[in-house]
C-alpha cells in the first residue's frame, strides 16, 4: 500500500532569492573578468572562475526547480525531482576542475611573476566583497534545506573569502611590492573551497546511491515499527532521499492477523510522519503465511 508525498522541493521555496543572487553574481563576474585581464591579477581571475561556477550553479538550481515542477509521467514516476541532485553534482565537479587549473596557473606565475596593477585590483575586489556578502545573505536561509542552494551558498562563501584574499594581495603588492602575493593568494582561493566541495560531492553521491538520510536512524525506525500493536516483524526496510526535503520509505510489515492490517498500516504511516518527517511511504502488510510463501515466477 502506498502513501503519497509532496512533489515540492526545498529549493523551490528560495527561487526568488536564487534569481536575485544569479543577477548580482553574473554582473560582477563580468566586471571581475575584465578587471583581472586589465590588472593581470591571477587572484582576480581565480575569483572570477569561482564566480563562473556560482553563475552556473545558480542557473542550474533555477533550472532544476523548473523541471521539478513538471508532472510525473509513466516513464518518470518521480518526475524530474532528481534534476536538483544532478545539478549539484555538476557544480561540484566543475568547481574541482577549475581549482586544478587555477593551481597550475599559480605554479606558472610563481616561476615567472607578471606585473600586476594593485590599485585597480583592490577596487574590483572591494566591490566583489560587497556583492558576495549580499548574495550570501540571500542564500543563507535555504542553505540548510536544499543541496542546490547549499552548493550555491558554498561557492558564494568561497568567493567572499576569495575577495578578501584578493584585497590582501593587492595591499601587499601596493605597500610591500611583494609580487608573489598574487599567485599565492590565487592558489589559496582555489584550495579553500576544495574540502567543502568534496563534502557536497559526498552528499550528492550518498543520495544517488540511495543511502539512508542522515536524519534517519534505521535501527530506531525498525524498533518503532515493531512496537506497533499486532506487528511481529519488519523486513525489506528501505529509506532514501529523492531530492532535498523529499525522503521516501518502503517496507514489509508482518502482522499476526491480516484483519488488523489497516490499523497497522495507519499507525506505521503516523510513526513515519511524526517521528521522521516522512509521508511518502510504500508499505506491504502481510502475515507469516504470505511472508514464507514461495515467490511466483512468470515466464
Amino acid at each position: 500500500m502506498h502513501g503519497g508525498g509532496s512533489t515540492g522541493t526545498a529549493a523551490a521555496q528560495h527561487a526568488d532569492r536564487l534569481a536575485w543572487a544569479l543577477g548580482l553574481t553574473t554582473a560582477y563576474m563580468v566586471a571581475e573578468v575584465v578587471g583581472g585581464l586589465v590588472t593581470g591579477s591571477l587572484a582576480l581571475l581565480a575569483d572570477a572562475a569561482h564566480m563562473l561556477t556560482d553563475v552556473g550553479g545558480l542557473a542550474l538550481a533555477l533550472l532544476a526547480i523548473r523541471f521539478a515542477a513538471k508532472e510525473a509521467t509513466p516513464q518518470r514516476t518521480y518526475g524530474y525531482l532528481r534534476m536538483e541532485v544532478l545539478s549539484a553534482l555538476a557544480n561540484a565537479v566543475v568547481l574541482l576542475l577549475l581549482t586544478a587549473y587555477i593551481l597550475y596557473e599559480a605554479y606558472q606565475r610563481f616561476l615567472a611573476p607578471p606585473e600586476v596593477l594593485g590599485g585597480p585590483m583592490l577596487i574590483v575586489a572591494t566591490i566583489g566583497l560587497i556583492v558576495n556578502l549580499i548574495s550570501m545573505k540571500l542564500l543563507t536561509g535555504g542553505s540548510s534545506e536544499s543541496l542546490n542552494v547549499r552548493g550555491a551558498y558554498l561557492e558564494v562563501l568561497g568567493d567572499m573569502l576569495g575577495s578578501i584574499g584578493v584585497i590582501v594581495a593587492a595591499l601587499l603588492m601596493m605597500w610591500k611590492g611583494w609580487v608573489l602575493a598574487d599567485p599565492i593568494i590565487g592558489a589559496g582561493i582555489g584550495l579553500f573551497i576544495v574540502p567543502r566541495t568534496l563534502g557536497l560531492l559526498r552528499q550528492v553521491t550518498h543520495i544517488l546511491m540511495e543511502g539512508t538520510p542522515a536524519n534517519v536512524d534505521l535501527g530506531t525506525l525498525e524498533v518503532k515499527l515493531k512496537a506497533i500493536p499486532g506487528v511481529t516483524a519488519v523486513h525489506d526496510l528501505h529509506v532514501w532521499t529523492v531530492t532535498s526535503g523529499f525522503d521516501a520509505m518502503s517496507c514489509h510489515l508482518v502482522v499476526e492477523d491480516l484483519s488488523n492490517g489497516r490499523k497497522a498500516l495507519q499507525e506505521a504511516r503516523r510513526v513515519m510522519k511524526d517521528n521522521f518527517g516522512i509521508d511518502h511511504v510504500t508499505i506491504q502488510v502481510e502475515d507469516e503465511t504470505l511472508r514464507n510463501a514461495e515467490p511466483i515466477l512468470h515466464v
